[in-house]
């Protein structure tokens, strides 16, 4: 057997690459006879790249990789390029192949020994070794042949640092389509809309030709890969002259050119078809062909416009002069012209970068001279904005403050409780906590906006009496306003009170209390409140917020109060515990023999007036307890860990099901609860792509539901869970927006598709002006972030159509269903009334 040049692997950090090659022009030689071949049939390749252009032959590439070093190696060899069609390594040691293994993107992409778009091979060296690589490749495009040999580590580290660069620029111009989009949807100007969809054909252009779309989008599907790539060069080419007859006003200022762009437009739309139809090799020489023609056409339309006095003749000469230069390079590396390179390899994207940069600086001048011509509409404009900007700090406000008192709300407070904790774990602290029991007959009997001017009475009378009590913690994080008191729902407030700091026996303390629990004067009405006092103290009956609250409660309602106003917890007078622990037994044991039941809630698309999907709700009839509601056992099953098993069982049930439904309803989508503790284990990945594997359901038609809380208690393990699960397929939707408190630089991070606005966002949105501003604000955003919006909880067909009219995607509700058992929705499903298709009519276009 003929021994190849060794690559000698040293020490040193890099590794030279080089291999020899042998053209194959009938493909049909097999390892046997290619490891036969004299040495001097072989060419050397000494820099480690070749390009052969479009070539039917199959190329063989071989080099020995010699260990060195004293330690075994841990090496990856690379054909650094993703458009080979097939392509086979052959590890040969001792006169023997020990390895073979085929990829090329005319295959699956899995399974690959590295998750990555290139053509690799994982190689494990012992030290003082030496193993012969063979390669054969073949494809229908261009033969580029890029050979380097990596460290594992290194490559890793290299790959990683490529990626953020490749996604950086993906990003980019996302973002520009995005912002274009906003301006089309905002002006109705199709040249916005044109260049958004230009830029849309270079960025599935750019991430067919490196693979990621493969990788990401549809690895079982090589054919539409290959496609993919066809489709966009005409799809980039044709917007992108209708973008430049548009911006550069050619019909006006040159017919004689508009002809030729006339015409290349029905050329490219040909091309469009041939894409499609024609074989791959013919498609990618026509679009080749395309693409010099174009390039060429826009390249003269600039300086011919600009000397006619088009403004924008400028910008586009400028921008489109490195695209050009890009994409001749780029042309001439696929045919093989042009050798393999860093510059030839990324110079299409390099130019296509700078002219997107450059023609939207473009587009912005020309909207600010439109602009300055239209003085009332820029005027009209502003006064939109500022309102946005109100409504968005109204957003905020309402997730982080009652909106009602303006009161810091629950999650603010145990956040500022655990912090406090963590920073002083030996101090002693205590959590109180009041609830005023008359509230719901105060509503009943003065209603709403009166009860509203109670409580925000209440809560300056509470905020001026804890100022007065020098023993409750103060935050010192710098807040424009001090945070004393909080409000933890409708009708209940908490304190942190520092119990160092006491030396009166409380005295103050029930003092104020007690001036609390005098009458409060309301439009000459003595209203007696009948507030509760609770208290649980910090270590003894808790080391955390949620379980301190949880006590102050407990000792709130059943605790003797003695001399104090207040009721303090006593784990004597618990009469929860034992209960809590037997409800998490029985969950266990129900869960194991399946007694446990999902509902499903349907859910409508305003845009189509069709039922979509369905969400999981689980539901238990307790053989002793009768029903027993979900928000009595799931939050004791977060606490206990049953949540886990409970995910598992909703999981397996709720895929299994939708593959039922799915024989009558096949575009049926289906919704499940997940809690932090779920992102945590490690295990729901595995368990889902098993559960949808074996009913064979796509991972596009589940959706996984979490609240925006649990999205936030670990927020980078959370991210990559998240991460995790998305690039399988699964939907990710935030559950009950605005109901808690969230970074929204942490949701904008989020790899979510969906976000469920909260009840209490909605509930009095056809009255309410500030919450219907509030919630077309929450929806702007979530467009803004491609997040799709639902609306839950919707009991009135005046409010479905109300969040219609403000842009809401979805919704859910007692209005539309309410949660029913398997054969139960299966039957409302097949007699879902058409009539409430009305509610998609006439409803304004979002584009």
């Amino acid at each position: 057997m003929a021994a190849a040049q060794p690559i000698a692997i040293t020490a040193a950090s890099s590794i030279p690459a080089h291999f020899e090659v042998w053209e194959d022009p009938q493909g049909q030689a097999d390892i046997a006879q290619v490891t036969r071949l004299a040495d001097d049939q072989w060419v050397s390749v000494p820099s480690g790249s070749a390009t052969y252009g479009i070539t039917p032959s199959a190329y063989w590439l071989r080099f020995t990789l010699s260990n060195r070093t004293a330690e075994p190696l841990n090496l990856v060899a690379e054909l650094a390029y993703s458009q080979l069609d097939d392509v086979v390594f052959h590890v040969v040691s001792g006169g023997d192949v020990v390895e073979e293994f085929r990829t090329g993107d005319t295959r699956p992409f899995y399974p690959r020994q590295i998750d990555h778009p290139n053509m690799l091979l994982r190689l494990d060296l012992p030290a003082g070794e030496s193993q012969t690589v063979y390669v054969r490749a073949r494809t229908a495009g261009s033969m580029i042949l890029p050979l380097h040999v990596w460290r594992a580590n290194d490559f890793f580290s290299a790959a990683s640092n490529e990626q953020k660069l490749h996604f950086f620029y993906y990003g980019s111009l996302t973002v520009i389509i995005l912002i274009n989009l906003a301006v089309f949807l905002t002006l109705r100007e199709k040249l916005y809309l044109y260049y958004a969809l230009a830029i849309t054909g270079y960025l599935l252009f750019f991430a067919s030709t490196k693979g990621f779309s493969f990788q990401l989008l549809y690895p079982d599907a090589p054919s539409l890969h290959a496609r993919a790539l066809l489709v966009s060069m005409p799809i980039l080419a044709l917007f992108s002259v209708l973008f430049c007859r548009e911006l550069l006003k050619i019909p006006t200022h040159s017919p004689k050119l508009d002809i030729a762009i006339r015409a290349m437009i029905v050329f490219e739309v040909i091309n469009f078809i041939a894409a499609l139809t024609l074989g791959y090799n013919a498609a990618i020489m026509l679009s080749a062909f395309s693409a010099l023609v174009f390039f060429s056409l826009l390249f003269v339309a600039g300086p011919i416009t600009w000397a006619a006095g088009v403004r924008a003749g400028a910008f586009f000469t400028i921008a489109w002069t490195p695209l050009t230069i890009g994409v001749l390079a780029t042309a001439g590396r696929s045919l093989g012209f042009f050798p393999e390179n860093f510059m030839t390899e990324h110079a299409m994207q390099i130019g296509s970068g700078l002219e997107a940069f450059i023609l939207t600086l473009a587009l912005a001048d020309r909207l600010y001279r439109e602009r300055e011509e239209k003085i009332l509409a820029q005027a009209d404009s502003l006064r939109k904005e500022k309102a946005r900007s109100e409504a968005q700090n109204q957003l905020a406000e309402a997730m982080t403050h009652d909106c009602v008192t303006g009161l810091p709300n629950r999650n603010r407070f145990e956040r500022m409780v655990n912090d406090q904790l963590k920073r002083d774990p030996s101090g002693h602290y205590m959590v109180g906590v009041a609830r005023i029991t008359r509230l719901d007959e105060i509503n009943r009997t003065l209603g709403l906006s009166r009860s509203d001017r109670l409580l925000r009475r209440l809560a300056g009378e509470m905020t001026r009496l804890a100022n007065q009590l020098p023993i409750l913690h103060r935050p010192q994080q710098g807040q424009e306003r001090s945070e004393l008191v909080y409000q933890l729902s409708g009708d209940s407030f908490g304190v942190l009170v520092n119990a160092n700091k006491v030396t009166d026996d409380f005295a103050e303390l029930n003092k104020a209390l007690r001036r609390l629990a005098e009458p409060i004067s309301l439009d000459n009405l003595a209203i007696e409140l009948h507030p509760k006092f609770g208290a649980a103290s910090y270590p003894m009956h808790g080391d955390n917020a949620a379980l301190l609250l949880r006590n102050a409660h407990v000792g709130m309602e059943i605790a003797p109060h003695g001399p104090f106003e207040t009721g303090f917890y006593s784990p004597d007078l618990d009469i929860y515990s034992e209960s809590r622990l037997t409800l998490m037994s029985d969950l266990r044991e129900a869960l194991q023999e399946n007694r446990t039941e999902l509902y499903y809630q349907p859910k409508l698309c305003l845009e189509t007036g069709a039922v979509i999907g369905v969400e999981a709700l689980i539901r238990w009839h307790h053989p002793e307890r009768g029903w027993v509601f979900p928000a009595d056992f799931i939050p004791l099953a977060e606490e206990t860990g049953v949540i886990t098993q409970l995910t598992r069982w909703a999981i397996e049930r709720g895929i299994r099901d939708l593959a039922d439904l799915s024989a009558e309803f096949p575009g049926l989508t289906v919704s499940i609860n997940i809690s932090a503790r779920d992102l945590g284990s490690g295990q729901l990945k595995r368990l889902i792509a098993s559960a949808l594997r074996r009913h064979d359901l796509a991972a596009e038609r589940l959706t996984l539901e979490l609240t925006e809380t649990a999205a936030m208690e670990d927020p980078e393990r959370g991210l990559v869970a998240l991460a995790e699960l998305a690039e399988t397929g699964i939907q990710i939707s935030i559950d009950d927006f605005g109901s808690g408190y969230s970074s929204l630089s942490y949701l904008r991070q989020l790899p979510a598709n969906e976000l469920k606005l909260d009840r209490s966002l909605i509930e009095d949105v056809d009255s309410s002006e500030s919450s219907r501003v509030i919630v077309k604000t929450a929806v702007n955003m979530a467009h803004t972030l491609s997040y799709r919006v639902v609306a839950e909880g919707v009991e009135r067909e005046s409010t479905a159509r109300l969040l219609r009219d403000l842009g809401c995607d979805r919704l859910q509700g007692f209005w539309l269903c309410r949660p029913l058992p398997l054969g139960e929705v299966r039957g409302w499903l097949a007699q879902y009334p058409a009539s409430l298709a009305r509610l998609t009519r006439a409803k304004p276009g979002r584009g």
